[in-house]
């Protein structure tokens, strides 16, 4: 039993170290592309066999540490107060959860952009995106008059995808905040102009 304990520590220690040397490195680097297995490892004092055992591949690694990122977020959807919070008013809410969306590609641009562009599945399939869009849909129900909120939930996940935060922010240079506002009208508009009209 102790040699169990002393290897569970020892696995959870790796873990976090590797999260903690994948995080650096993914700040630094220019492209996702460019880290590697070998120097997420090498980085971590790790073997790359303890690596891929507790991880399985690249894209396990990026979705595991999106969502080490993401947990403080999704705590405060789930319990915590206004505007994220579920106490906020389901026209309120919407805008804040799309908002904060935004807000953590923003911050986590290179990672949120390996992770949705990598791989060879959908980027719709991930459990990140499945819930986001199935919380928005929820609450998008609570609106009166508001139908089909399903497309609509996707529609408006469409403005956070992180390859036009990347365009927006990396390559027009478009300042945070006026992506904010950008995006805040758009919602608005979104849930002003009544059932299946996105324009």
């Amino acid at each position: 039993m102790p040699e169990r304990q002393s290897f569970r520590k020892d696995a959870i220690r790796n873990r976090a170290a590797v999260l903690a040397a994948a995080d650096a490195l993914f700040a630094r680097r220019e492209s996702p592309e460019d880290v590697t297995m070998a120097d997420v490892a090498a980085a971590a004092g790790v073997g790359k066999g303890t690596l891929f055992r507790a991880f399985g591949d690249r894209a396990g690694l990026l979705r595991a540490l999106y969502e080490a990122r993401l947990e403080p977020v999704r705590r405060a959807v789930e319990a915590g107060p206004p505007p994220l919070g579920p106490a906020t008013p389901p026209r309120d809410r919407v805008p804040a959860l799309l908002d904060a969306v935004l807000c953590f590609k923003l911050d986590n641009r290179r990672l949120a952009l390996a992770l949705e562009e990598g791989g060879s599945s959908s980027p719709y399939r991930a459990g990140h995106y499945q819930a986001w869009h199935n919380l928005l849909r929820d609450v998008l129900e609570q609106i009166p008059g508001m139908s089909d909120s399903d497309f609509t939930a996707h529609a408006l996940l469409a403005a956070t995808g992180a390859d036009l935060v990347e365009h927006l922010a990396g390559e027009e240079r478009v300042p945070r905040e006026m992506m904010r506002a950008q995006l805040a009208n758009y919602v608005t508009r979104v849930l002003a102009s009544g059932p299946g009209v996105l324009t």
